[in-house]
């Protein structure tokens, strides 16, 4: 596209936020609640980007950007929007939440650029804060690359959030604090002025601007005739290949999670459904299933298409449009009763959440519970729900309901999201119990790591009851509990309340069984001879110190595939530390995938580095591991074991 003058070659792109609350608007652009998840994702991400062919690493094929930077979550709810929201952060929920995608981006992925955000953290605009930008982008993370505002970001944090008097001080400040590029027109308006009366030097104003130009030259605007360099000759002819079309609908398919199943629902039988009933919203969606901030689609279908393809089906729409003001329940159900089975599919669209328009609620939106449940009511077994969504919904009804016999949440599938809804349905997929993500496959070596790693169908973000909203404000920032006001915590490391469906939740057609073969029982931690805690009880010690460098053990697990069917299935492997520095109930330490023919079983190893996997925050934001007894925790499998000194 770049090269027949369609775009350029710096993307905005990964959005790499964590997704702490379920009524975010743009959750969907994101890898999901996990830190960790969240971090191997930005860093496979930007180098699926940026790395050429060539193995150069000093020259980049497409110049990637991590962001929002940082703690921002937050876009237009209850009256606060995220151009003058001001973000409250602890010091240990910035460290071990807010922080770690961005940290990957820059240390793993060696990113080109860093997005700072609309928000303030504690007070600050985040583009006009030089801890947040010189102190830690720059000056702890050694980015190699510019740091960019988001749009009109500077203009913002003069105009809505009044952090400088003057338009020349907002420029300055704005320098000053590392910013290297602005989103808009405001530094080009300003900063003349800036510098004339004094705001800020030249020096600084060539500091940015090399920092600019450096990323250019390392994309080869500078390298002479663009047709003789690596990617010179690709063009709109690359873009809708068969290769890369199978690829969208195999993406799909490794994106959709099996949340309900019960016994002799799913997979349908093609030859056994005479007639299936379609209905829903949904049903044939298009562009629903791109979501937000989506590309050019070579063809869309649909999951009506889908499932047309492969059996006889009638349809109805049972709303006139997501909103489901009124749902048409009478002719939906006349529909459902005469046929062999019922796909429900359901959920949201870009005008329930996007960019700048969070929801309000976790329901489905309108009368599309009263729909789901009328139809199940008259319907044949079995009655197959369909949720697509960017985030997670109370569908408790659905989930207690023994009608509704299987529910499938398929995100925002993409252009063959269709075709691969009704893959699962009819059993020519197994679904993988593997996370979900929408990934944007760039590089063929590197998309092999992304899917090996990443694509999938277990829940990257918990579930809640719509009870949630009712407790938790979305302006709350703090991730822990908070026993004395009743404040539940959030995402699954630290939510204590009830769940529809959790982080990791994710059924397949096989039953996979672990045994545990390798781990120890004791972890012991060498201390100097004059360390502090030789001589006072500790519960912790820095991770940081020199008895920690390779330290590490691991864990060998068998995985057995015991089910008919052939599938692939990622194992979890998380540590729940002991009770000290507020710690996570639990945190996810790795992840494996693994590809079993029925029957079979294979051998998965986690090397377990102790200060890295099993530290944790303190109340300061300080890495510390945690003396006492710690848990493994895989599946239904739980392996304690100590780290002492």
């Amino acid at each position: 596209m770049h090269n027949v003058g369609l775009t350029g070659l710096t993307f905005w792109s990964p959005n790499v936020n964590i997704f702490r609350d379920p009524r975010w608007g743009r959750g969907q652009e994101t890898p999901g609640e996990d830190p960790l998840l969240s971090s191997k994702y930005a860093s496979s991400y930007v180098r699926g980007l940026q790395q050429r062919d060539d193995g150069d690493q000093n020259r980049l094929k497409v110049a990637a950007c991590c962001k929002h930077y940082t703690a921002y979550d937050l876009d237009h709810w209850n009256g606060t929007d995220r151009t003058n929201f001001n973000a409250v952060v602890t010091r240990q929920d910035m460290e071990d939440t807010f922080q770690p995608p961005f940290r990957s981006c820059v240390l793993d992925g060696n990113v080109a650029s860093i997005m700072c955000s609309y928000n303030q953290v504690n007070g600050k605009p985040t583009c006009a804060d030089p801890n947040l930008l010189s102190g830690v982008i720059r000056g702890e993370w050694k980015l190699n690359g510019y740091i960019v505002s988001d749009c009109d970001s500077v203009y913002e944090f003069f105009n809505r959030q009044h952090y400088t008097k003057t338009t020349e001080e907002a420029a300055a400040t704005a320098i000053l604090a590392g910013l290297d590029l602005n989103c808009g027109s405001f530094l080009g308006q300003h900063t003349e002025a800036a510098v004339k009366a004094g705001l800020v030097d030249m020096s600084n104003i060539d500091k940015a601007v090399s920092n600019n130009f450096a990323t250019m030259m390392r994309l080869g605007f500078f390298d002479g005739d663009p047709t003789k360099q690596i990617y010179g000759n690709l063009g709109p002819k690359d873009v809708c290949t068969a290769e890369n079309q199978d690829l969208a609908r195999e993406a799909a398919r490794q994106g959709i999670v099996l949340l309900k199943n019960n016994p002799g629902s799913l997979p349908l039988s093609p030859t056994s459904i005479k007639m299936l009933a379609v209905i829903g919203p949904n049903a044939n969606a298009t562009l629903t299933m791109i979501g937000n901030y989506q590309g050019i689609p070579c063809n869309y279908t649909t999951p009506l298409q889908g499932l047309t393809a492969l059996v006889a089906t009638a349809y109805h729409a049972g709303c006139y449009n997501v909103a489901c003001d009124k749902a048409q329940v009478d002719d939906a159900k006349k529909v459902a009763a005469s046929a062999d089975a019922v796909v429900l599919v359901m959920g949201a669209n870009g005008s329930i959440e996007t960019e700048g328009f969070d929801r309000v609620d976790l329901l489905l939106p309108g009368q599309q519970s009263l729909l789901v449940t009328e139809v199940a009511s008259v319907s044949k077994a079995p009655v197959i729900l369909v949720i697509m969504s960017g985030g997670g919904m109370d569908v408790s009804f659905a989930k207690n309901n023994d009608k509704i016999t299987s529910i499938l949440w398929v995100g925002y599938p993409g252009e063959a999201g269709g075709a691969a809804i009704a893959d699962v349905i009819f059993g020519y997929h197994n679904p993988s119990k593997c996370f979900y993500f929408t990934v944007f496959l760039i590089r063929m070596s590197e998309t092999r790591k992304l899917k090996y790693y990443f694509s999938g169908g277990r829940l990257p973000m918990t579930w809640y009851p719509q009870s949630y909203v009712d407790k938790v404000p979305m302006t709350n920032m703090n991730m822990r509990a908070d026993p004395s006001t009743g404040y539940p915590g959030r995402t699954y490391r630290f939510y204590t309340g009830e769940t529809v469906y959790s982080f990791g939740d994710g059924l397949s057609y096989s039953t996979f069984e672990h045994k545990l073969v390798q781990a120890p029982e004791v972890v012991s931690v060498p201390l100097e001879e004059d360390h502090p805690c030789r001589f006072s009880k500790c519960i912790s010690i820095d991770a940081v110190e020199k008895s920690c460098e390779d330290l590490a053990f691991d864990v060998h697990l068998k995985v057995e595939n015991t089910g008919i069917m052939r599938g692939s299935h990622v194992v979890l492997l998380f540590y729940m530390p002991p009770s000290v520095h507020n710690s996570p109930r639990k945190h996810l330490v790795d992840f494996e995938k693994v590809l079993l023919d029925a029957k079979t079983a294979t051998m998965v190893q986690f090397k377990v580095d102790v200060c890295k996997h099993l530290s944790i925050n303190d109340e300061f934001g300080s890495r510390k591991v945690a003396l006492g007894e710690h848990v493994l925790h895989i599946g239904s499998l739980n392996h304690s074991f100590t780290v002492r000194i």
